[in-house]
C-alpha cells in the first residue's frame, strides 16, 4: 500500500491508484466531469486540479499516480484558482440555457458552477453553435452546443458497450461529438450514455421536455424484463411513471441497466392497456364488473371440473410473472385437483428439469461473470438476449479472458472471440460432443460420446483446459434446445474434466423463481407443450401472449371451452373469453429470483390504473369463490414467506435449492422440428413489445423484417 496525506489526512490505496482514488477512499469530493469509475482516465476536462506539492502547476487529480509520501491539497488557494479557471473556460461556450435544459436540476455542469463560476464572464465574443444530431428514437442530440467534451459517451461505447458509436471530430471550438456519417446509435446500452453525460448535452428522447426532475417521485424497483434482475428507480409524477433510471448494485447490474429496462416503462400508458374486466358475449367484448367476471371464471372451472375432470383445466403463466404470482396460480390449479402448471412456455424438452423444489441456474454470481478467464457459451446471442451479462463478459475479456461460442450463426457480439464454432441448431449435442471428445484426447481419458472432433473443437478444449475462472454457459437457445437435456449432461462432462462451472444464463425476470416455487407441472400433469397442443378445456393465462411467447403457439387454445387471461393488456382476444386486468410490475408488490438465485421485493410505484388489481389479489379472491384451502394470505409478504420461506429480499436463495446436474443420457441424433424458440431482444415480453420507442429502434426493425421474410 501507498501512504500520502490528503488534505491533512493519512490514507493508504494500493500502487497504480490515482489521486482521486485517495480522494474518494478518504470521503473527499473533489469536482469533475470527465472521470468516472467505471471508465478509462481521460483527463481531458481539467476540472480535477488540485494542488501537489513540489508539482510546478496544479495537477489532474484523476490522472495523477499517489507517491509514497505525497502531499496533496485539494482545497488550497492554488487547486481552488486553478479550478475556477478552468470552470470559466467551460462557462465561456455553454449556452446557458439552464431554464429550458432537461438537465436542469440534476446537471453536473450546473451544481458545480455554483461553488467554482464566476458572477460574470469576461467573453464578450459569440458562442459557438453545434448544430443538432438524429441519432435514433431513444437519445436526444438536439441540444449538442451544452457538450463540454468530456469523452464520457465516446468511452462508455468502446469500453462498456462494446460499440464505439460515437466519437469526436475537429479540433479546438470546432470539436463535436458525432457519429459516423450521420448512423444512429443502436446499443443495446446505449442509454447509460444520458445517465453519464455530465451535462444537458445527451438526454431522453421518449422523456424529453415531460417532467422536471424536482417534480418527481423516485422510488426503487426491480426490472421484469431478462434474468438480470437490475435494480431500478422509477420516476413518478401524478401517479404516473415518467422515466426510469438503474439503481446502483454492483452485485447485479453496477450503475447500468438495458436499454429496455429503461424505456419499456413507455407501455404503461400505452393505448393497449386493459383497465377494466371484460367478457365476450356473443362475440363482442363487453365491460363488467370485478364480482361478475370473477363469478363466472370460478363457475366456469367448476363445471369444467364437473364435466371433463380437474385434468382438464391448466395454468400458462409468463415467467415474467412474480414469485407470488406464480405460487398462487399453482396453489389455485392444485385446489382444483389439477397439476397443469408450466412457466416453461417456449421449452421444447420438458424432461430437463431441476428435482421438485429447486432450480436450474446461473451457477455462479453475477458479479464472477467479470472476472471469468475462459467461457464457453452455448446457444446465445448474449449480447441481445442479456446486455448486462454480455458487458460483464466484455469486462473479463478485456482483462485476457477467452471467450468461446457454440452457435448457428454467427453474431456480433461486440467483444473479440477467441472461437466461433458454428452449427445448425439440429447438430448441436453433437458440436458440443466434439469439444468433450477433444477435452477427453488431451485429458487421456474416455469420451462421453463418439463424435468427431475438428480443428475448432480442440482449440476450445485446449483453452478450457487452461486459466482459473471458468464457465460453461447455456443460452436460452440451448435451454429452449429439442435436447436440452444432452447439451446440459455434455456440458456437465466437460465441466468436471476442465475445472468450469456449468449454468443457464436464463431467460425471463422470473425463471429461476417460477421453478423455486412449483410453476411446473406435478405428477401426472401436462407440460406447456401439451397445454397449448389442445388438451385443454379450460385454460388460465397469466401475464402471457401464446401466439408470441410460446414454441407452440396458441391455435391449441381453440379447443378450450373457457379461456381466462389474466393481463395488463388487451391481450389473446382472439382465443380468451375473459379478460381480467392485472397490474404490471410497477402497480403491484412482489419478488423476483434473478439468475443467480437473488430474491429482490419490490413495492407498486404507482397505483393501479383504473380497475386494475394485483394479479396476486385475483388469485386470491378467486381461490375464495372456489372455497379452497390457503387463500388467506392478507398481503404478497405473507405469500412469498409461505412459498419461500427463511430467505430475505437481497439474499441468495440456499445453495442447496440450486441444482444444474443432470443424469440425463446424451443422444447424438439431430434434433427434428423447429428452431429453438428464442424471443428478439425487444418482443421479450409484453412491455417491451408495446414500448413505442423501443420498437422504432435498428433492433426491432431489423427482427421485424427476418420475420416478415420467414413468413413470407
Amino acid at each position: 500500500m501507498v501512504e500520502i496525506e490528503l488534505d491533512g489526512k493519512k490514507v493508504e490505496v494500493p500502487p497504480g491508484s490515482m489521486v482521486m482514488h485517495a480522494a474518494e477512499k478518504a470521503g473527499t469530493y473533489i469536482p469533475h466531469f470527465c472521470y468516472h469509475k467505471k471508465l478509462s482516465i481521460a483527463a481531458n476536462c481539467r476540472m480535477c486540479l488540485v494542488d501537489v506539492e513540489k508539482a510546478p502547476k496544479p495537477m489532474p487529480a484523476c490522472a495523477t499516480p499517489v507517491t509514497q509520501g505525497m502531499i496533496v491539497r485539494t482545497q488550497s488557494d492554488k487547486a481552488v484558482k486553478a479550478q475556477k479557471s478552468v470552470m470559466e473556460f467551460l462557462l465561456i461556450n455553454h449556452p446557458l440555457d439552464c431554464p429550458i435544459c432537461d438537465q436542469g436540476g440534476e446537471c453536473q455542469l450546473q451544481d458545480l458552477a455554483v461553488g467554482y463560476g464566476g458572477s460574470g464572464s469576461r467573453y464578450e465574443e459569440e458562442k459557438r453553435v453545434v448544430f443538432h444530431k438524429n441519432v435514433g428514437p431513444l437519445i436526444s442530440m438536439e441540444e449538442m452546443s451544452r457538450c463540454i467534451h468530456c469523452t464520457r459517451c465516446v468511452r462508455f461505447g468502446q469500453e462498456v458497450a462494446g460499440v464505439m458509436e460515437l466519437g469526436m471530430i475537429h479540433r479546438g471550438e470546432h470539436s463535436e461529438i458525432t457519429t459516423v456519417v450521420g448512423d444512429t446509435v443502436d446499443s443495446e446500452l446505449s442509454g447509460n450514455m444520458i445517465d453519464i453525460c455530465p451535462v444537458g448535452a445527451l438526454t431522453s428522447k421518449p422523456f424529453r421536455y415531460s417532467a422536471r426532475t424536482w417534480e418527481l417521485s423516485r422510488r426503487k424497483s426491480v426490472s421484469p424484463h431478462d434474468s438480470t434482475g437490475a435494480n431500478l428507480i422509477v420516476q413518478v409524477k401524478n401517479n404516473s411513471v415518467m422515466r426510469v433510471l438503474p439503481l446502483e448494485n454492483e452485485a447485479v447490474n453496477e450503475c447500468w441497466i438495458a436499454d429496455r429496462d429503461r424505456f419499456s416503462y413507455e407501455a404503461l400508458s400505452s393505448d393497449d392497456r386493459l383497465t377494466a374486466p371484460m367478457l365476450k358475449q356473443g362475440g363482442e367484448w363487453k365491460t363488467v364488473d370485478w364480482q361478475t367476471a370473477l363469478e363466472y371464471v370460478a363457475n366456469g372451472l367448476r363445471q369444467v371440473k364437473a364435466e371433463h375432470g380437474a385434468n382438464a383445466i391448466g395454468v400458462l403463466a409468463s415467467p415474467h410473472s412474480t414469485l407470488e404470482e406464480l405460487a398462487l396460480a399453482g396453489a389455485l390449479v392444485r385446489g382444483l385437483g389439477s397439476q397443469n402448471i408450466d412457466a416453461r412456455l417456449r421449452q421444447a424438452d420438458f424432461a430437463n428439469t431441476a428435482p421438485a423444489g429447486s432450480a436450474r441456474w446461473l451457477g455462479l454470481p453475477v458479479a464472477a461473470l467479470s472476472t471469468l478467464q475462459r467461457v464457453l457459451v452455448v446457444g446465445s446471442n448474449l449480447r441481445k438476449d442479456h446486455p448486462l451479462f454480455a458487458q460483464r463478459i466484455r469486462q473479463a475479456q478485456r482483462k485476457g479472458a477467452q471467450v468461446h461460442v457454440l452457435n448457428a450463426v454467427a453474431q456480433d457480439w461486440a467483444m473479440p472471440l477467441k472461437n466461433v464454432v458454428l452449427a445448425d441448431s439440429a447438430v448441436w449435442v453433437s458440436a458440443l460432443a466434439g469439444i468433450a471428445a477433444a477435452v477427453a484426447a488431451e485429458k487421456g481419458v474416455a469420451a462421453p460420446a463418439n463424435a468427431e472432433v475438428s480443428d475448432a473443437h480442440r482449440a476450445v478444449a485446449k483453452s478450457l483446459l487452461g486459466g482459473e475462472q471458468k464457465a460453461i454457459l447455456l443460452g436460452n437457445a440451448a435451454a429452449h434446445h429439442a435436447k436440452a437435456s444432452s447439451l446440459l449432461a455434455l456440458a456437465n462432462w466437460i465441466a468436471e474434466q476442465t475445472g468450469a462451472s456449468v449454468g443457464y444464463l436464463g431467460e425471463a425476470a422470473n425463471t429461476v423463481g417460477a421453478q423455486l416455487v412449483g410453476a411446473l407441472p406435478g405428477p401426472g400433469g401436462l407440460d406447456a407443450g401439451r397445454m397449448l397442443g389442445g388438451a385443454l378445456k379450460a385454460a388460465i393465462l397469466l401475464h402471457t401472449e401464446p401466439a408470441q411467447d410460446s414454441a407452440a403457439g396458441a391455435a391449441g387454445l381453440d379447443k378450450a371451452g373457457m379461456v381466462v387471461t389474466l393481463s395488463a393488456f388487451k391481450a389473446n382476444l382472439d382465443v380468451s373469453d375473459v379478460l381480467l386486468p392485472v397490474a404490471p410490475f410497477t402497480e403491484t408488490s412482489g419478488s423476483f429470483v434473478n439468475a443467480e438465485g437473488r430474491l429482490q421485493s419490490f413495492h407498486a410505484v404507482v397505483r393501479p390504473l383504473g380497475e386494475t388489481r394485483p394479479a396476486w389479489k385475483v388469485l386470491r379472491v378467486l381461490g375464495n369463490l372456489l372455497e379452497l384451502p390457503g387463500f388467506d394470505a392478507d398481503s404478497s409478504q405473507a405469500v412469498l414467506a409461505a412459498a419461500l420461506p427463511g430467505v430475505a429480499s437481497g439474499a441468495l436463495v440456499d445453495a442447496a435449492r440450486l441444482n444444474n446436474a443432470s443424469t440425463a443420457a446424451i443422444d447424438l441424433a439431430p434434433a427434428t422440428g423447429a428452431t429453438p424458440c428464442v424471443a428478439s431482444i425487444y418482443q421479450l415480453d409484453g412491455l417491451v413489445r408495446r414500448a413505442t420507442s423501443l420498437q422504432l429502434t435498428a433492433d426491432a426493425r431489423s427482427n421485424a423484417s427476418a420475420a416478415e421474410g420467414a413468413t413470407a
